[in-house]
């Protein structure tokens, strides 16, 4: 009689997952803390006394819990894992609404709760949510994909929900999760018909948002004048920042300042966070940046090229297909606003930047991601 092997003991006969986005991210995370030492230094300074051990200790710890996360998914069947992401999304959509009302308000958006110490911001795992559930719909429904009542009136109501409720407060977030969610939809032959209006739906969405919020509204406005016209009213506000972090690429040159050695940290608002990037091209230089470009262009390849088109079945590609894109949209956004080519959004860059829960979501969309390429290995092998 033969007995059914404990899962332990299956997840250990899997292939091992893709090492080139296992060793990129190693590469970040290390390239992160590094980056992050230097540039805590003024945020010791102000608020621990000029102790900047205890933030990179903290730095250190979300990055061991985000590795942690990294490997625990990656042993987990993506398969079984989508069967919970409609109840967590409907309870992280419950997150969102709550934290309007007793969350905390940080860097002038209240989009976080406090635990203790603890900082945890709802939309960072609800876009994992989502996802998840984007993709376990499309995959569900590929035989009347192009239906609307049947395929496209689900995926809408939770895109759109999803998306505004992250909106409200955070929304250069929740339009990556939509261009992200928009690609999963398009591979996953949902009529262009419907995804043209989804986009036009959201981008009206977002005028709304802008246009209600003057904050907003005034850093596009700095961004267009900085862009276009260049004067020394530029340097105040959102202007300033990107002023700033010009200026640490212009003094970094082609090789850098060397490692700790920035000056810019000292005038950059959230050098250790929003423009963790500047920061590195002035000690590392142009090579260092593009280096950098060059590890998220990786992840890029492996997870389009490799892990979604060698997946085990469409949910497998669907899903690598939206990970992988928001993953690199966040690196290349980021990169983008450092050097001034978008406006400030102040989002982090995956595994580099400082934070915490931003640093745990990174860590299960590439763990989630390394599942599908331990499960595509061992599916594509035939059977004798």
């Amino acid at each position: 009689m033969k007995t059914k092997r404990p899962s332990r003991a299956k997840s250990d006969s899997l292939p091992p997952p893709d090492k080139y986005v296992v060793w990129v991210v190693l590469v970040l995370a290390a390239v992160g803390i590094l980056a992050v030492y230097s540039a805590i230094a003024f945020l010791a300074e102000t608020k621990a006394g000029g102790n900047t051990e205890r933030f990179l200790l903290r730095h250190t710890m979300y990055v061991a819990v985000s590795l942690a996360a990294m490997v625990g998914f990656s042993r987990l069947d993506y398969r079984v894992l989508v069967k919970y992401a409609k109840p967590a999304l409907i309870t992280l959509a419950g997150l969102l609404l709550l934290v309007q009302f007793v969350g905390v308000t940080s860097g002038g958006a209240q989009r976080a709760f406090r635990l203790g110490i603890i900082s945890f911001q709802p939309s960072e795992i609800a876009k994992v949510a989502l996802l998840l559930y984007v993709a376990l719909l499309i995959a569900k429904k590929q035989t009347y994909i192009e239906s609307f009542s049947r395929a496209f009136t689900p995926l809408f109501f939770w895109i759109f929900l999803t998306v505004l409720l992250i909106g409200i407060e955070d929304l250069s977030t929740a339009s990556l999760v939509l261009l992200a969610t928009i690609v999963m939809c398009f591979v996953g032959r949902v009529h262009i018909v419907q995804l043209t209006g989804l986009g036009v739906l959201m981008v009206l969405l977002a005028t709304m948002f802008l246009l209600t919020s003057p904050s907003r509204m005034d850093r596009l406005e700095q961004y267009f004048g900085t862009t276009l016209v260049e004067t020394e009213e530029n340097t105040i506000g959102d202007s300033y920042q990107s002023h700033q972090a010009r200026i640490a690429f212009a003094m970094g040159g082609l090789t850098g300042k060397g490692p700790g050695k920035s000056t810019q940290r000292d005038f950059l608002p959230a050098p250790y966070n929003d423009f963790i990037f500047a920061i590195i091209a002035e000690e590392y230089g142009l090579l260092g940046a593009l280096g950098l470009l060059a590890l998220f262009s990786i992840i890029l390849l492996r997870g389009y090229l490799s892990i979604a088109r060698r997946a085990a079945d469409p949910l497998g590609l669907i899903l690598a297909v939206g990970l992988t894109t928001l993953i690199c949209l966040y690196g290349f956004v980021h990169a983008a606003v450092a050097c001034g080519l978008l406006p400030v959004t102040g989002l982090p860059m995956p595994f580099v930047s400082y934070g915490g829960t931003s640093m745990l979501a990174n860590g299960i969309m590439v763990g989630i991601l390394l599942s599908i390429s331990r499960y595509a290995v061992r599916d594509n092998i035939p059977t004798t």
